[in-house]
């Protein structure tokens, strides 16, 4: 039986990996060739800058390490983003900020920041995703309807319905949302089928047959426009790259850069736990991602990242290595070189009804039910960061995001829980040693106290300090649990200060992962007025030293 290789360690090529990774290439050059022009148009770019930034993916950064199958390419999630840029700046514009992204992206990776991305919250990822997909859903309904969309996330949601309605008393129009919903409906539907047939790309389908009954029935349906791959590519000229001097550019970049880092990071991490070949090196990683968009930057392209469906759909193809992705995009060269053509015959709706499916499968359902079950501040964190993306933008809302879930895990980090038990006295308990009277109140034993005397008892008997011995009572455990800071000093003290002082106290701090120096402070105060006003003393145990090494390990006989 062959030994699977070790993590981190790429297969050895052999006769039967090529054979399976020229079949997957095919399999994600049929996903990813609806994909990469749908993008494109939906970013408000010519469709041949998503051929050209898939091949990118798959000729650059698919040959460089990191992440053995997971493919790279034009994504769903830059979409609002790019065309944000797009109108703000232009295609120049893009360029440079695609570039001047990329180069970020490559510096971070040589740095070895590239493990850090993990640790951004998944509440914040899920909910940029779906604030995307529902920024895409709304924008690409307009666009099957044949509709120019009003500016603001919020306007485009408010007016959806109105233009959807009016777009029903246009025949055009009627046509149009026809042929994007049966795109929509064969996507769905087409992995359903039977038999081989239900393995082709749905996309793929859905399209060709859009192009298929629009040019048959002679539809009035708009489609692709069609410039060439060479006449669509525009470096960015000496000019544009004064645009870098502006804030709002600045701020593009970063924006590029981290949530493209952030969604191909994840994604290597999702398309590791779908097989078992070597693990991806995330540092590597972000270097090839920062090469491939340092070159669609220079190329004047759209952005790229990985991309979880042309990845999930090369590994369940069977890829074993590299090679898979790296042939994808020389059939996408091939095509975009002699079959340009082509895409003047792809329907815009079947475009539309493709993105829609794409950003509504962004929008996590099932996580936000199960986040709302188990864990509700997670699911507020996710909530308001999609609701910052559809009102205000991609960078705020992601920002708003962070800062709720910094905010979350700080007040988590401090929450402090205050529990009490009341112990009551057990029958016949004699007092406790720091209640005992001192040694010669009690007669010497065998003797008795004189005649009509009482006899005395020793909760009568008059403490050290000359005061009267209380009877025998029970216990105050308050144990505390969480971390003990300076955010909740006045929930510790109200809960300490209504203890009675009537009652001996012992406080637990077994519970505690943190106990900052005012909580310690306040409760050594506390235990000395505690003690001075009451009968009985309060058990503090020991504050562990935070600066004192483990204890080590006791040795073995």
């Amino acid at each position: 039986m062959p030994s699977s290789p070790s993590p981190g360690r790429p297969r050895r090529l052999s006769r039967a990996h090529i054979r399976q990774d020229f079949a997957a290439s095919l399999v994600v050059f049929l996903v990813a060739l609806p994909l990469c022009v749908g993008v494109a148009v939906a970013s408000g770019v010519p469709a041949e800058l998503g051929l050209v930034t898939g091949i990118v993916g798959g000729l650059v950064t698919g040959v460089m390490r990191g992440s053995s199958l997971q493919v790279s390419g034009p994504a769903a999630g830059l979409t609002v983003l790019v065309l944000e840029s797009v109108r703000a700046f232009g295609l120049a514009g893009l360029g440079v900020i695609v570039l001047a992204a990329g180069l970020v992206q490559t510096a971070l990776g040589l740095l070895r920041w590239g493990r850090w991305f993990r640790a951004i919250s998944l509440s914040v990822v899920e909910g940029m995703l779906a604030g995307i997909g529902l920024v895409i859903v709304a924008g690409q309904l307009y666009a099957a309807a044949g509709v120019t969309a009003p500016d603001g996330g919020p306007a485009r949601l408010a007016a959806l319905p109105a233009a959807l309605a009016g777009a029903l008393a246009d025949p055009r129009a009627v046509a149009s949302v026809a042929v994007a919903a049966g795109t929509v409906l064969v996507i769905v539907g087409w992995p359903r089928l039977p038999g081989r047939v239900g393995a082709l790309p749905g996309a793929l389908v859905a399209v060709l047959l859009a192009g298929l009954v629009t040019a048959l029935a002679g539809l009035p349906v708009a489609t692709v426009r069609v410039d060439g791959v060479l006449a669509a590519v525009r470096p960015p000229d000496s000019a544009a790259f004064l645009l870098l001097a502006e804030p709002a550019v600045l701020g593009a970049v970063l924006a590029f850069a981290l949530i493209a880092s952030a969604e191909s990071l994840f994604s290597a991490a999702a398309v590791d736990r779908l097989h078992d070949g070597p693990r991806t090196e995330y540092d590597r990683e972000l270097v090839a991602q920062g090469v491939g968009n340092t070159l669609c930057g220079l190329l004047g392209a759209l952005p790229l990242t990985a991309v979880i469906v042309r990845s999930s759909a090369n590994v369940r193809a069977g890829a074993r290595t590299r090679a898979s992705r790296v042939l994808h995009g020389v059939w996408l060269l091939v095509f975009a070189v002699l079959l340009p053509g082509a895409l003047a015959h792809v329907p815009l709706p079947a475009l539309a009804g493709i993105l829609v499916h794409a950003g509504w499968k962004l929008i996590p359902f099932r996580g936000i039910v199960a986040l709302w079950r188990g864990h509700r501040g997670e699911a507020a964190v996710l909530a308001a960061t999609a609701a910052a993306i559809v009102a205000v933008g991609m960078l705020e809302g992601v920002l708003v995001g962070l800062g709720l879930a910094v905010a979350k895990a700080a007040w988590e980090a401090s929450h402090l829980r205050v529990d009490h038990t009341d112990e009551p006295p057990p029958d016949g308990a004699s007092p406790s040693d720091d209640d005992r009277p001192p040694h010669g109140v009690l007669p010497p034993h065998g003797e008795s106290p004189a005649h009509g005397e009482p006899c005395p008892s020793p909760h009568d008997a008059p403490s050290p300090h000359g005061r009267p011995r209380p009877p025998a009572v029970g216990v105050l455990r308050v144990r505390l649990s969480g971390g003990a800071t300076f955010l909740g000093l006045p929930k510790l003290l109200d809960a300490l200060e209504a203890l009675p002082r009537d009652r001996p106290v012992e406080v637990d701090l077994s519970g505690l992962h943190h106990l900052d120096h005012a909580c310690r402070a306040a409760m050594t105060a506390w235990a000395e007025r505690h003690t001075a006003a009451g009968p009985h003393p309060v058990r503090l145990p020991p504050f562990p030293d935070p600066h004192a090494a483990p204890a080590a390990a006791p040795a073995g006989p």
